[in-house]
């Protein structure tokens, strides 16, 4: 097999502030041996004309260097080499170029794997032995993970919209539910994902064996999610928040308002006992630099100083010196106007807990409802304008106005607010709840009602009613039996303005976030007993004002990749005859071209999401992903199916591979699978 390292000049800048910029040398295809024998793949960007050894920055995910983070790869570490750090972006075992197989999401292995890579790091003639880690997602968690077993080599992290709990935060659960509109479409993806091809002009002529033997041990990640509905020691394996102080190098946690991993930035920063700082901002789940919706920075810059903080000679640009906490504030204005910018401004905290934010109690009944309770029926089609759970910034995904849901659950509202209101953090609803059956769940919409009646979802929290006092150990509740229980929303920053109201929305269900509980279920839900926690941050507008601001984002240095966006896509229709509603998305994706040698990649996602009125047992997820790769006369297509459903005591999952080769009338199947299996439903 051909070691295909090769030299590819990447043009450099000058920073706007005069940073000198090194002139760049890409090598595209780089081979990390194993102990074992495995070799990963890898992509170096080198700053060509360094006096010596320099400092690393390394990013390790599963999304293929060659045509999957490509194009993104350039705008982060080609501006790293520039500003003289070597940048080594890595395919973990199993994906793109790189032997083996993904077994699971943050496996002991690729975790181990991990300790090598930095070792091999420390080892090459253009190293001093430094490394940071920078992820984002995959690449946050186990930069996370990665710090946790301490190895020697590593100075800080980077963690951009990840979490330090996978069973409270991530696309498999939230709040003891199961969210139906992540678990199935993620692992489907990865289904699809992990069945690519290596590439021919890395691999030689065995890239054809090498697949074949990829395709036959690949397995679908949902039976194990599934299996494991609370919080076990397979979820605990990766989550840091077991052992905080097992992390002892420099954290920077990054998050973005619009992203459901954005508590665990406040977590780190809490409980970290190391030089930590945060930033969230407006956006969802994206790099900063690349952020939807906007406005954007310059997350690069921010990057290099915290290497030049821990890794540098220098003191960081003062990075230290300011807030730990910097969060965007977003304004309040007409719902819908900003979709692609967030207006607002930037807001900073000297720690967290912060002492200039203060949690404030507002008693339901003081929102001026009527007397008695109010009884929820499970399911009903409610849940469809919150958008996508997990966003990535496209229009189509972002919530929609609540009123028509509010309309269907019990909604209480508060009065007019004679001045703006701040809150910044995560609030909190406590609920008396009585349900005539054993499992249940709730559903907790905070929204800002404006003058002009629209309903805008401000934050949401989840609940299995199961798991009311904890992750671990759910019980059943026992039919007609009032119980108190507390209902945590996603941590959030936003500004109610002067003449809004604020509005809690409760439901039985949220389609299709949350799997339905498996009977029609009415719980009874007294607002008399309830009660809203909000963190409520006193405006500081000298303080604010003074905080330096973000650039802009930096110019993509020159490059041969050309890609051409496929935007996404969201209907919502309900057949008032069968009561069935049914929710179907198209995600983003593209087409990416590498000039430089012809790679060409594409994907096509299709999610389908059904429930019929009143019957639990009608609930349906559909997934389908298709990939393509080409080279000139060179084409490899990947395309799964998968769909679950449930019944009262159990979960169904199938799922079916097909792998293709050739294009048009050549094409040729050689390679196809289907999985099927059942689950026990466990208190969900």
């Amino acid at each position: 097999m051909r070691n295909t390292a090769t030299n590819d000049p990447v043009t450099g800048v000058r920073d706007p502030q005069g940073r000198p910029h090194h002139s760049v040398r890409v090598l595209r295809h780089v081979w990390i041996p194993l102990k074992d024998g495995t070799r990963l793949s890898a992509r170096v960007w080198l700053p060509a004309d360094a006096k010596g050894p320099v400092p690393a920055v390394l990013e390790y995910i599963p999304y293929r260097k060659n045509d999957g983070t490509s194009a993104r790869d350039i705008t982060l570490h080609a501006r790293f080499a520039q500003d003289g750090y070597a940048a080594v972006r890595v395919d973990c075992r199993g994906s793109g170029d790189s032997d083996g197989v993904m077994l699971d999401e943050y496996h002991a292995t690729e975790l181990a794997d991990a300790l090598e890579v930095l070792a091999w790091i420390e080892e090459q003639d253009w190293s001093d032995g430094q490394v940071a880690i920078i992820g984002k997602s995959w690449g946050g968690f186990n930069g996370l993970q990665i710090a946790a077993l301490d190895p020697p080599q590593l100075r800080c992290v980077v963690t951009v919209c990840s979490t330090d709990d996978r069973y409270a935060d991530d696309v498999h659960y939230a709040g003891g539910s199961l969210l139906a509109s992540e678990m199935l479409p993620w692992a489907a993806t990865m289904l699809a994902y992990n069945a690519r091809p290596g590439d021919p002009a890395v691999l030689g002529d065995s890239w054809r064996e090498a697949w074949l033997s990829r395709l036959d041990a690949t397995v679908p990640y949902a039976e194990e999610w599934v299996t494991h509905q609370r919080r076990d020691a397979y979820w605990q394996h990766g989550s840091v928040c077991e052992d905080y102080s097992a992390i002892k190098v420099p954290v920077y946690a990054v998050g973005g308002w619009l992203d459901p991993y954005r508590g665990a930035v406040f977590r780190l920063l809490e409980n970290l006992d190391v030089p930590t700082k945060a930033l969230v901002g407006p956006w969802a789940h994206t790099y900063p630099h690349q952020a939807e919706p906007g406005p954007a920075m310059d997350f690069q810059g921010e990057c290099v100083r915290w290497f030049d903080q821990w890794m540098g000679e220098g003191d960081g640009d003062g990075i230290m010196a300011e807030p730990a906490l910097r969060a965007w504030m977003p304004d309040s204005v007409p719902f819908g106007s900003d979709r692609v910018e967030r207006p607002g401004r930037w807001v900073g905290e000297p720690s967290w807990p912060a002492p200039g934010v203060r949690d404030t109690s507002h008693p339901l009944a003081s929102f001026g409802v009527a007397a008695g309770g109010t009884v929820l029926r499970s399911p009903i089609a409610l849940g469809a304008a919150s958008g996508d759970f997990l966003k990535f910034g496209d229009v189509p995904g972002q919530n929609g106005d609540q009123a028509a849901d509010d309309g269907r659950s019990l909604t209480v509202t508060g009065a007019p607010l004679a001045r703006p209101l701040e809150i910044l953090g995560a609030p909190e609803v406590t609920l008396r709840v009585t349900s005539d059956r054993p499992r249940a769940q709730l559903a907790v919409r905070l929204c800002e009602v404006t003058p002009d009646g629209a309903s805008r979802l401000v934050t949401t929290g989840l609940l299995n009613l199961t798991h009311r006092d904890g992750h671990a150990e759910p019980q059943p509740l026992e039919p007609g039996r009032a119980y108190d229980v507390r209902v945590p929303l996603f941590a959030t920053g936003h500004s109610f303005g002067a003449g809004s109201r604020v509005r809690v929305s409760v439901s039985a269900s949220l389609w299709p976030w949350a799997w339905p509980s498996p009977e029609r279920v009415n719980v009874e839900v007294d607002p008399a007993h309830g009660e809203l926690t909000l963190p409520v941050r006193a405006p500081r507008p000298t303080d604010d004002d003074a905080l330096p601001p973000f650039g802009p984002p930096r110019d993509v240095p020159l490059n041969a990749i050309e890609t051409r966006a496929l935007p996404g896509d969201r209907s919502v229709t309900f057949d008032y005859e069968s009561g069935e509603q049914t929710i179907t998305t198209t995600p983003a994706d593209g087409v990416t071209v590498d000039h430089t040698d012809g790679l060409t990649r594409s994907g096509k996602d299709l999610n389908r999401f059904r429930l019929t009125e009143g019957d639990p047992l009608s609930a349906v997820v559909e997934s389908e992903r298709e990939e393509r790769i080409s080279r000139d006369d060179w084409a490899v297509r990947v395309h799964t199916s998968s769909r679950m459903t449930s019944g009262t005591d159990d979960f169904h999952v199938t799922n079916r591979l097909s792998a293709f080769e050739g294009e048009g009338a050549a094409e040729r199947e050689v390679f196809t699978r289907s999985w099927t299996y059942t689950v026990a439903r466990d208190q969900v």
